[in-house]
């Protein structure tokens, strides 16, 4: 393998599989990048077994070949390199030599033969969909995702379509068990990853599709497939091993009875929840909030560290009442929203809070209260 090839351009490539290549492997190859140059482009290929990246680029390719390179410190080598022009050549040892301007480093490598197989040669039928739509999805409902290991159907969002009055809706859900937060999305597809049922991405899985959106949010292509999700964006395809397990019946905790809604400025209502945010530590953090005539009292009283309180004035009078959140909670809620104004649907006791858009569609959280 020998090629020419813009510095930048591989710096990129191989930048865009850190997330993805194995930090503490017992197989050593799953550490590595695949480079595979044929015709005038170059494959680069990373996977964890679970996420694999796959993306092409231009290149002057002197003699086709393919070689296996340590991602890390070929990321680090190509960052301090100076000069446009990468020369790239593999001798017959397995041994790669890179020359950019007066600078030249000779790594090691392992054979292709040993990097997994993750192309796919069977056809795949794709979906498309704006980008921007999946981000906005991914934004609103991430930090509900569960991170804990033994909660496995919970560690990913599920994604699903609906068919309302002949409109397609498609749907991403995420939940630990003590919040969860649904983005819905009207679109004028006819039809978008059918299936019996909503499919799971992993949360790592999610955290790869948000780098390639927050990059170009243009129009993407979705396909599921043996059970995978697979991305095609340009040049480059991110396919996700989903996860096989049942995702539980959310409806059932959006469905709840009517509570007593208070519609907030955003700002405002962020405000106040993040003073009150300063006084959480990680063996508390509630806040208490008070409906009181035409305010809302605020209260954080933290032993080990302090006591915060404020109050909001809300334009119509309500009933009194007293519930707790935690306040982080509320706050990763509220942040979610882009709308100006906030509507809280705050509920007696034990029973759960909503924070939705005051005036649009398509997001809430429900938040479970805490024992104050």
């Amino acid at each position: 393998m020998e090629i020419k090839i813009k510095r930048d351009v591989l710096l990129d490539g191989i930048q865009k599989t850190l997330g993805i290549v194995e930090k503490r492997s017992t197989l050593p190859i799953l550490n590595n990048v695949l480079l595979k140059a044929a015709g005038n482009r170059i494959t680069i290929a990373a996977t964890n077994r679970e996420i694999s990246l796959i993306s092409s680029y231009e290149a002057e390719v002197l003699r086709p070949g393919e070689i296996t390179l340590y991602a890390r410190k070929l990321f680090e080598i190509l960052r301090e390199l100076q000069g446009e022009d990468l020369h790239a050549a593999l001798n017959d040892s397995n041994w790669i030599n890179l020359t950019c301007d007066k600078t030249h480093f000779k790594i090691p490598g392992i054979s292709a033969e040993e990097f997994p197989k993750i192309f796919e040669d069977e056809e795949v039928l794709f979906f498309k969909i704006k980008g921007d739509i999946l981000l906005d999805m991914i934004h609103k409902t991430f930090f509900a995702m569960s991170t804990e290991e033994n909660r496995i159907n919970l560690n990913g969002a599920l994604l699903e379509t609906e068919k309302l009055d002949g409109h397609l809706m498609v749907k991403m859900v995420a939940t630990d068990g003590h919040r969860l937060a649904l983005s819905s999305v009207d679109t004028v597809l006819e039809d978008f990853l059918p299936q019996e049922k909503g499919v799971i991405i992993p949360r790592k899985g999610i955290m790869e599709l948000r780098k390639i959106l927050e990059s170009d949010p243009g129009e993407v292509e979705l396909a599921i497939k043996k059970g995978f999700c697979i991305l095609r964006k340009g040049h480059v395809i991110l396919k996700i091993s989903l996860i096989d397990a049942e995702y539980p019946d959310y409806r059932r905790v959006i469905s709840l009875e009517e509570g007593v809604t208070i519609e907030l400025d955003r700002e405002q209502l962020m405000r106040s929840l993040r003073r009150m945010g300063v006084m959480s530590s990680e063996k508390y953090s509630g806040v208490r909030i008070k409906i009181h005539e035409n305010k809302i009292y605020l209260n954080s009283n933290n032993p080990d560290v302090g006591e915060a309180s404020d109050e909001i004035d809300i334009p119509v009078e309500s009933r009194e009442f007293e519930v707790g959140y935690n306040v982080r909670y509320l706050i990763d809620a509220v942040e979610a929203i882009s709308e100006k104004t906030v509507a809280l649907e705050l509920r007696d006791g034990l029973k759960p809070g909503t924070v939705r858009p005051g005036k649009g569609r398509g997001y809430l959280c429900v938040v479970m209260p805490l024992k104050m």
